[in-house]
């Protein structure tokens, strides 16, 4: 059997020091990293309220839920918050493919004194449920019936799960933390952005103490990001592209909300198209590369209008380059 960790928290930190915000919180963290602590973003911009609930979920043990559309950085903002507490975190993503046995453990065949012998080897959840780890359900609402009862029992308030096929009742450890990321927020696939999203359990729905919702940041703060992120467009012309681009994306968002869209641009869109316009030397062509093919052929012609509206130019004109002269 692997051994159990016995490292807790040892200091303290303020969170108007680590996070920028104005609260004279502090929260409990480790001093050691070790392999399971997500590396550093310089770069990222929290949004106060989610980080105050995030860090609710580590400071005070509240099972934590971050819902927001796609690209708004919800599992990243719960790994920010605990790679700057040096907390271990795991996360799982729920697709089609996670089993019940995935999670909890199943019987393997292993070699021992060159016979084999069965042995079960533990999932997931208990895997990380007797250590000081955050362990993140990423698209929680696209988890199968049968896993998310498996989830359950992790939700109560002592948080006890039991391995039937062990008869063994396995005790959380006292600082492991339980985080999940969703779309929906268990109400299903209501505007048809989201296939494959399920209706969750009202029952299980009201175990998670804190909901949060993570929205897109306002553009100063994302086109700061961008910029962060292809140092490339820092100078004059490029911080131009980026407001450019940024009000390209507002359309989009508009439209989706308007329902004229059936996509939308988030913010890792934005940067992928400017690191894109890196490598073709051209917003436009970036543009239809980047999010203009991923649209509705039927909703193409919007799309472009907005790229005209925000750049001055049509979006299928004759290719300029954007090297300097």
């Amino acid at each position: 059997m692997t051994e159990i960790p016995t490292v807790r928290p040892d200091r303290m930190v303020s969170v108007r020091t680590a996070f920028g915000i104005d609260s004279n919180l502090m929260v409990p963290a480790f001093s050691e990293r070790d392999d399971h602590v997500p590396e550093i973003d310089e770069v990222y911009r929290f949004n106060p309220e989610v980080t105050l609930a995030i860090l609710a979920g580590f400071m005070r043990e509240r099972r934590v839920m971050v819902q927001g559309l796609h690209g708004t950085g919800k599992s990243t903002h719960i790994e920010q918050v605990a790679a700057r507490l040096n907390w271990p975190c795991v996360r799982v993503n729920l697709d089609g493919h996670i089993s019940r046995l995935d999670l909890v453990g199943k019987d393997t065949i292993v070699v021992r004194d060159d016979l084999q012998v069965t042995e079960f080897q533990e999932g997931i959840v208990p895997w990380a449920l007797q250590r000081p780890m955050a362990l993140i359900f990423d698209e929680y609402d696209a988890g199968r019936p049968d896993v998310m009862f498996v989830i359950q029992r992790i939700l109560e308030r002592d948080g006890k799960f039991t391995l039937l096929d062990q008869n063994r009742v396995i005790h959380p450890h006292p600082f492991f933390r339980l985080f999940a990321t969703t779309n929906t927020v268990g109400l299903g696939n209501l505007n048809g952005l989201y296939h494959g999203t399920q209706l969750l359990n009202h029952a299980q729905m009201d175990r998670w103490n804190v909901v949060a919702t993570l929205n897109y940041l306002p553009r100063d703060e994302e086109a700061s990001i961008v910029q962060a992120r292809v140092p490339e467009l820092a100078d004059e012309a490029g911080r131009r592209l980026i407001e450019s681009m940024i009000s390209v994306a507002d359309l989009t968002r508009k439209g989706f909300a308007t329902g004229d869209l059936s996509t939308l641009m988030s913010p890792r869109t934005v940067i992928d198209w400017a690191e894109n316009c890196q490598i073709f030397r051209d917003p436009a062509l970036a543009f239809r590369l980047t999010f203009v093919n991923k649209c509705d052929e039927a909703e193409r012609a919007i799309v472009g209008e907005y790229f005209q509206r925000c750049f001055d130019r049509e979006l299928d004109s004759e290719v300029r380059s954007t090297e300097p002269q």
